[in-house]
């Protein structure tokens, strides 16, 4: 690890450049041939970089000002390695979690760990106890291991949002970030607090960064709570490098992970990357490789891990750039000037949840691309709270309907499916999206189709629905249509509630199915008469042959009657939860709704 700390104690030593001492030490330095061995207070694995050697003449080349420095370095470490026991923290290579090995916890500590771990949804308990310096496996293809690249990349802003989190996460993530990134490409980190709480991060991080990095870390507060969108943009606009990197600041950087995404980026600007995420369990800070992975979406806007396209199997080299639709979110990294002319993040959105889905699909339609990188790994803490707000599904909600109508075409009827609001008067106030509107006029963005068809062919299109929502019987309004224990395949009533297992979708062709949308995997399955039970059936509709059997006749208030056997769905009273039992048999008159309806 040639770079292993060099940054921040580069940058101390210029701090102290006006000591007087340091001329004496300069001259010693010109005269001896070897400096001394690191002292007792240095890294656990001996791997601080030292510095020897002697200038002929006047002139001092640059690997001996190098050296020199390196020399001072040490001096200035062993003055500075208080700061992180001041704030009860630990540094150096070793310890526990050494590695990205499991750690644990006392029986005494555990009863202390519990307020902690319900605060921030993490064991920070466990991470105060874990060196801020250590270095995790590397999870990287083999071959990326042999791969050399250019000097001159891009420089790189590394920003991390953070709201009360754990003051020893936010330092690892900024500890590993120093450690990992060579020191020529890591202009600056910076810290962008969306209004935090918690004393510890005033004054004490400032004080702790300011000394530990001087010039490296900046840090911005915001006077109110943004949210995590609003809270990017900040640390954008005070960035300065030529790329931008915008992460959690819960991760922790692993070896050359930096020099494949710049490499990437400088081919092509227009390239958002996202380095492969890896996982650091929240109980034991253990690491775990996940597998290399695709960013995918479903329709209620919600990210999730896909497989990688089946072109990227077929070329056979797992350190490839994996294509991928839109980005799971906790961390990406642009160029900066081409972020901003796309749009940067739709500030319109709240706090979090569709803005990592809405950019995937403009930098696509807009002429742009998004990658994922194997050669590339940062690990993430999947926390078990979110800081923001309890419910973030109600943020979420109003943002995928802002991406619907922005950018989803005719498709955006899918979103207010998966969501089972109306097309119209749903009483959510997304906000105004006429810039928005304006922003894909002028970068000339493709449509919504062209997307689907050559970037995310893999999920699921369901415009061909007519009417969708929860199914009421006019015999028992307060029960709706449910898909029931999956295991049972059989449809059943419940009190109504309107999530997900109550989504029936009624289409052009005369299916009806029941459930949540599906993706890109199993897809949402259909009622069926079988011809032999009382009892409606819920099947895989593409594995039942006999077409009449899964179609229905209905239009709205009217009876749903089976084209195979004239059968009509109905409820009757019946000794079973609820009182009432779905089933096929003569029709006796009982109308059906379905709540909404797909207007054009």
């Amino acid at each position: 690890m040639a770079f292993v700390f060099r940054r921040w104690r580069v940058l101390l030593v210029l701090n102290v450049l006006a000591v007087a001492g340091f001329m004496t030490f300069w001259a010693k330095c010109n005269t001896r041939n070897s400096v001394q061995a690191a002292g007792p207070d240095a890294p656990a694995d001996g791997k601080r970089p030292r510095g020897n050697g002697t200038a002929q003449g006047s002139s001092i080349s640059h690997e001996v000002l190098l050296k020199r420095l390196s020399s001072l370095e040490d001096v200035v470490y062993r003055q500075l390695n208080g700061l992180s026991k001041s704030l009860g923290l630990i540094e150096g290579f070793g310890g526990r979690g050494k590695g990205g090995l499991p750690a644990t916890l006392s029986p005494g500590e555990e009863s202390d760990a519990k307020e902690l771990r319900e605060k921030y949804g993490y064991n920070a308990y466990l991470s105060d106890r874990i060196s801020l310096d250590r270095t995790l496996p590397d999870h990287r293809p083999a071959k990326c291991r042999k791969v050399s690249y250019p000097r001159d990349l891009p420089q790189i802003s590394l920003i991390f949002i953070f709201v009360n989190e754990a003051l020893s996460v936010i330092l690892r993530s900024v500890h590993s970030a120093v450690n990992h990134t060579p020191a020529h490409l890591l202009k600056e980190i910076i810290l962008v607090d969306d209004n935090s709480d918690d004393e510890q991060l005033k004054g004490p991080l400032e004080e702790y960064v300011n000394k530990r990095y001087p010039g490296l870390v900046k840090i911005v507060r915001n006077q109110k709570r943004e949210g995590l969108i609003r809270a990017r943009l900040e640390g954008w606009k005070v960035a300065t490098a030529e790329v931008t990197g915008i992460f959690d600041a819960h991760v922790e950087f692993t070896p050359s992970w930096a020099e494949p995404v710049l490499a990437r980026i400088k081919e092509d600007h227009k390239r958002i990357i996202l380095p492969s995420i890896d996982n650091i369990k929240h109980e034991t800070f253990e690491a775990e490789r996940y597998e290399n992975s695709a960013h995918g979406y479903n329709w209620e806007l919600w990210c999730m891990y896909i497989n990688p396209p089946k072109q990227w199997w077929d070329e056979g080299d797992t350190s490839a750039p994996i294509r991928t639709p839109a980005m799971i979110g906790c961390s990406f990294v642009a160029n900066r000037d081409y972020f901003g002319q796309l749009g940067l993040l739709d500030s319109g959105m709240d706090v979090y949840g569709g803005e990592n889905i809405e950019l995937g699909i403009r930098v696509w339609l807009c002429g742009g691309s998004m990658e994922v990188l194997p050669c590339s790994r940062v690990s993430h803490i999947a926390r078990t709270k979110k800081p923001y707000h309890s419910n973030i599904a109600f943020h979420t909600r109003r943002n995928a309907l802002r991406v619907a109508e922005v950018w989803m075409d005719e498709y955006k009827s899918n979103v207010y499916q998966a969501w089972n609001i109306p097309m119209e008067n749903h009483g959510i106030d997304y906000g105004d999206i006429s810039q928005r509107v304006a922003l894909r006029k002028s970068l000339q963005c493709k449509n919504f189709e062209w997307y689907l068809d050559n970037v995310y062919p893999e999920m699921r299109r369901y415009n061909n629905t007519v009417f969708y929502g929860e199914l009421r019987n006019s015999k028992v309004n307060h029960l709706c249509m449910d898909q029931g224990m999956k295991e049972n395949h059989t449809a059943t009533l419940h009190p109504c509630h309107g999530w997900g297992p109550q989504i029936g979708r009624y289409t052009k062709e005369g299916q009806l199915f029941l459930g949540p949308l599906g993706s890109t995997g199993e897809d949402t399955r259909c009622v069926v008469d079988d011809q032999i039970s009382r009892l409606p059936q819920l099947l895989n509709c593409d594995k039942v042959t006999n077409l009449k059997q899964k179609t229905w006749h209905f239009s709205q208030n009217a009876s749903i009657i089976n084209r195979a056997t004239g059968r009509c769905l109905e409820v009757e009273q019946a000794n079973v939860y609820f009182g009432h039992l779905l089933v096929l048999q003569p029709c006796s008159g009982q109308r059906w709704t379905i709540k909404n309806t797909v207007k054009p």
